[in-house]
């Protein structure tokens, strides 16, 4: 879901070897340097810091309460200045909380059909 979907989660992936979940979110429109999509990526981010930090992740997935935490953000071309200085600000002050903010260019997104939670995770099989 492109962020202009605030009240989803795109994905949730839990790396074994980092030890790390990540909270991942795709942005495949260009980037059009306007408020509007600057205030999309906001609002995703408080959506996505919220699940994280407001108990819900650790109701829905209370295996993932001493993992470490990344937001990421994959987009098909790097944000303009004006985003990459407000992911900045964001990044400093998450950093507080222990939680990673990266951002991917990259023409793949996740396949999330083959996500899941970890070791025992039966979310998928149940659809």
């Amino acid at each position: 879901m492109p962020i202009e979907h605030a009240n989803v989660i795109d994905a949730l992936v839990f790396d074994e070897k980092s030890d790390t979940v990540t909270l991942l979110m795709t942005e495949p429109r260009a980037w059009a340097d306007s408020d509007e999509q600057g205030f999309q990526l906001q609002e995703k981010l408080n959506a996505y810091l919220s699940f994280a930090l407001d108990g819900e992740m650790a109701e829905a997935y209370p295996q993932f309460t001493s993992k470490r935490l990344r937001v990421q953000l994959d987009c098909l071309a790097m944000p303009d200045e004006r985003i990459v200085g407000f992911l900045a600000a964001v990044r400093e002050q998450i950093a507080w909380q222990n939680i990673d903010l990266e951002v991917r260019v990259t023409d793949r997104f996740l396949e999330t059909e083959s996500v899941s939670c970890g070791s025992g995770c039966t979310c998928k099989s149940a659809s």
